[in-house]
């Protein structure tokens, strides 16, 4: 008897160090580390950014300033792309970042094809130059098309809701991007799987059409519309 306690008390006391192991692991490897001061400055991973820092001899300034530590997803391969990574975050759904990163995948992968077909049924060097062969080059053009200038913001006066026009932020904006890309490409039959028609979302945003362009479009005109509300954003 006198055993089997000792042996529980070890069991219980090995729980507990590899709790603690794993909370050190999980603090290390954060998303971005949140234990830090204000004073602490984030890493500068990507090779072009410390060759800007040495050609205007401003790396010798951060020679003695704390810097975080990387993150997980904070890379300099020449294939990481902060803008991707945050669409397959917004794809990923209950965690699953490996599923919504091979979403993406495929969805590039059928760009590619696309792309690849139309480059070759081409006829003259002109026609062939203008096709973007890059899915990346494809995605970015996408959201920046479908980035809305505006924004209506709900105020209440005299107990009448107002939609107030006004300038949104470069974050929201993206935001608002990425999210309507998405929900286009889940608007969809079911025989349709999200790769192919995210795929045909982003190449129809690259070329300034679609459903999401006509969505942004939409919201500039209503804010057209509301512009006589616009002086209850200072009042």
């Amino acid at each position: 008897m006198r055993n089997l306690t000792n042996q529980l008390l070890l069991f219980k006391k090995y729980t507990q160090e590899l709790n603690s192991f794993r909370a050190v692991i999980q603090s290390r490897f954060y998303s971005r580390p949140t234990s830090f001061p204000d004073y602490f400055q984030n890493p500068i991973f990507r090779k072009e950014d410390q060759l800007k820092l040495i050609e205007n001899n401003e790396l010798s300034k951060l020679a003695s300033v704390p810097i975080k530590p990387p993150a997980v997803y904070e890379t300099s391969s020449v294939y990481h792309d902060p803008l991707v990574n945050k669409v397959i975050n917004h794809v990923m759904e209950e965690g699953k970042k490996k599923l919504a990163r091979s979403l993406v995948e495929k969805a590039f992968e059928n760009i590619k094809r696309i792309q690849i077909e139309r480059y070759h049924l081409a006829t003259t060097p002109e026609q062939k130059s203008k096709i973007v062969l890059n899915p990346k080059e494809i995605l970015h053009a996408a959201i920046e098309n479908c980035k809305p200038l505006l924004q209506l913001t709900p105020i209440k006066r005299g107990g009448i809701t107002y939609q107030v026009p006004g300038p949104i932020t470069e974050k929201r904006s993206l935001f608002l991007a990425i999210k309507w890309l998405l929900e286009a490409a889940n608007e969809k039959e079911r025989t349709v799987h999200f790769p192919e028609q995210f795929a045909w979302e982003l190449l129809d945003a690259a070329n300034n059409t679609g459903k999401v362009v006509k969505r942004k479009q939409d919201l500039h005109r209503q804010c057209e519309a509301n512009r006589a509300y616009a002086h209850y954003r200072w009042q």
